[in-house]
């Protein structure tokens, strides 16, 4: 791809769907779109109504950068540094996963058990964005993320302030541990919401790693080599994380609290087992818009 002052908008989004094409990029016309509207500062009716406008180095430059990049595999929410989730705007980077639509299934379902003021935990936040869209969409609800990833927390604070701009009375803390492993002691100091790390919680939300260790290198490149793995690996059946969590989460819920967790397409049976075994009730398998198992909830009993 060479600057040419006669290359027009729509040449070169051309240019990149054959770029991308070749590099057997899946959805090569959406990203090459997508990437020159950021490029361009346009939107999506550029292309349709003002497909003539004229080019400059400086966008063509970039353009050619990013689609150079996706070329390679690199996740276009990576060159953008946002995806948008829940009707949100989230930074995200290697160190979190990049929100899914799939993943908003659990918000919604979430949502529909919540109730003003509330504690809700996140555990494994990543990005924060399952949290934050509960807090941004909820009253005087209370959230604590958790991750045993510094640099994931450091994306979630970010977003949190973020969101923060959107809502001034966003009541958000985080805290670095291994699951519950160091709950009591590690309420970062880096978000100002006051919260009582001994009290118990109303509702837990969790989208843990739940891919099998031998499924990963399977995965599309985009995951497998650009996605934090420690946010990706369910150890050797798929399950681990779900076992630990729920054995534990009853410490830390409220008589009658509820435990969510977003699940992978054939893990259904298995998760509501492990839930009924450690006495939860009324122990649900929600689908998603594709008809495959998304999330499981349940309540713990009184």
């Amino acid at each position: 791809m060479e600057y040419n002052a006669q290359t027009t908008y729509r040449e070169l989004y051309k240019q990149g769907v054959e770029c991308l094409q070749k590099a057997q990029i899946a959805e090569a016309e959406l990203d090459a779109r997508l990437l020159l509207e950021w490029c361009c500062g346009t939107n999506r009716n550029t292309l349709l109504v003002h497909g003539e406008r004229s080019i400059s180095v400086e966008e063509f430059e970039k353009y050619v950068d990013t689609i150079g990049r996706r070329a390679q595999h690199i996740p276009l929410q990576h060159i953008t540094g946002e995806q948008e989730f829940m009707g949100l705007t989230f930074e995200v980077n290697e160190y979190v996963l990049i929100p899914r639509q799939d993943t908003e299934i659990l918000v919604e379902e979430a949502m529909r058990h919540l109730h003003d003021g509330m504690k809700v935990l996140d555990m494994c936040t990543g990005s924060g964005c399952i949290l934050l869209s509960i807090l941004h969409y909820s009253n005087d609800c209370v959230g604590v993320g958790v991750d045993i990833s510094e640099k994931a927390l450091n994306v979630a604070k970010r977003n949190a302030k973020r969101m923060k701009a959107l809502k001034e009375n966003l009541q958000v803390s985080f805290l670095q541990s291994n699951l519950f492993e160091a709950f009591e002691n590690q309420l970062s100091d880096g978000m100002d919401a006051q919260f009582d790390v001994d009290a118990r919680f109303d509702m837990i939300v969790s989208n843990p790693p739940y891919i099998r260790s031998d499924v990963i290198q399977t995965l599309m490149p985009e995951v497998k080599e650009h996605e934090p793995i420690l946010a990706l690996d369910g150890k050797e059946d798929g399950l681990y994380f779900y076992r630990n969590i729920i054995k534990n989460a009853g410490k830390y819920l409220t008589g009658g609290g509820k435990l969510f967790f977003e699940i992978g397409y054939d893990q259904g049976k298995d998760v509501k087992r492990l839930m009924e075994q450690e006495g939860y009730k009324e122990v649900e398998v929600i689908k998603d818009f594709a008809g495959l198992d998304r999330v499981v909830c349940g309540t713990l009993q009184k």
